[in-house]
């Protein structure tokens, strides 16, 4: 007599956020040094000079969602994520905001 193991629990339910969509329809940014970012998911790009975005590097750091691809030069700018990561970049600002918004762009096209 072989038992049968019946797993009687109900099915949880898929949750999927806004940018979770194929890997083919994601818009990938370069955020510097072979590192790439989906575009949808960024929420704020940030200059690192003032005390609140130190404050939020190191805020970030003790919770476990500092991500640096900065691969040792300076820090020029911070991305902060739908997800609370905040990535730290060697890229200025300025090109970043450039770059999700041409990939923007080229998903709305």
């Amino acid at each position: 007599m072989s038992e049968e193991i019946v797993d009687h629990a109900e099915p949880r339910p898929v949750l999927r956020s806004r940018s979770e969509a194929p890997l083919s329809s994601r818009r990938l940014i370069s955020v510097g040094y072979g590192n790439l970012v989906v575009a949808t998911r960024v929420v704020a790009i940030v200059a690192p000079h003032a005390s609140p975005m130190r404050r939020l590097r190191r805020e970030a750091a003790q919770r476990g969602k500092l991500v640096d691809v900065t691969e040792g030069r300076r820090t020029r700018s911070i991305l902060i994520t739908d997800s609370d990561h905040v990535v730290l970049s060697a890229i200025n600002p300025e090109t970043l905001a450039a770059r999700v918004e041409q990939a923007q762009d080229g998903a709305d096209g």
